[in-house]
């Protein structure tokens, strides 16, 4: 399908991901993953959206994914994926959600998944429950008997009540460039057992990400 033929889109919503990187993950500022290799639970929850008429506020898409070495320099090896649609979306908003988000329409996702180049393992629409406090205290996300992550906000000892540790411009941000400030935390529990992705941890590394995207690019 041509540029000309594509539906307009935009999303705007929150983005995390937990995953096996020691705080702070040093892939978000293009840096290899702490032990060599990453594994991580990311939920892209749509605050406002729409593909053409198709409207896609508060649905969520779920990636579990995995790699070795270094994506944003090009070094890394065996990428894989596997990705879970919100189950609440019509028919229309289940292909709407798939063609964002695999890189069909553009945008952001294609520039990503060009890089990142996984092998897809599975994907399913299923119930997605994802919940973020007031301030970003604390955030989460569960795909019943398949996975979750629990984040409480990143803090210490000389850290100001009710302050959110912040990092601008990253330069590896995986939702974008031009995109706010990152908040940190502190994976409280992360699981996953689907597609052959299998781990079961708590106390690494995770962060939040406010994202806003439209496609297709102007050709």
């Amino acid at each position: 399908m041509t540029t000309a033929t594509m539906q307009n889109w935009h999303l705007k919503g929150v983005w995390f991901d937990a995953c096996k990187c020691a705080i702070p993950c040093p892939c978000s500022f293009a840096q290899p993953p702490t032990y060599g290799d990453c594994s991580g639970i990311l939920l892209w929850h749509v605050n406002e959206g729409n593909f053409g008429d198709t409207p896609l506020d508060e649905l969520n898409v779920t990636m579990l994914g995995s790699f070795t070495g270094n994506p944003w320099a090009g070094t890394h090896t065996d990428p894989y994926a596997a990705v879970f649609i919100d189950e609440r979306g019509d028919e229309d908003q289940r292909q709407a959600l798939q063609r964002i988000f695999g890189g069909e329409a553009g945008g952001w996702p294609a520039e990503f998944g060009a890089m990142f180049g996984p092998e897809i393992l599975g994907m399913e629409f299923s119930p997605i429950e994802a919940s973020f406090e007031e301030n970003f205290a604390r955030w989460s996300v569960r795909v019943p008997g398949r996975a979750e992550a629990e984040v409480e906000a990143l803090t210490g000892p000389t850290a100001a009540e009710g302050s959110r540790v912040e990092v601008h411009n990253l330069p590896g941000a995986e939702v974008g460039p031009a995109q706010p400030p990152a908040v940190w935390g502190k994976a409280v529990s992360d699981q996953a057992d689907a597609f052959g992705f299998q781990w079961n941890r708590s106390g690494y590394s995770s962060k939040l990400i406010p994202f806003e995207w439209s496609g297709p690019d102007a050709k």
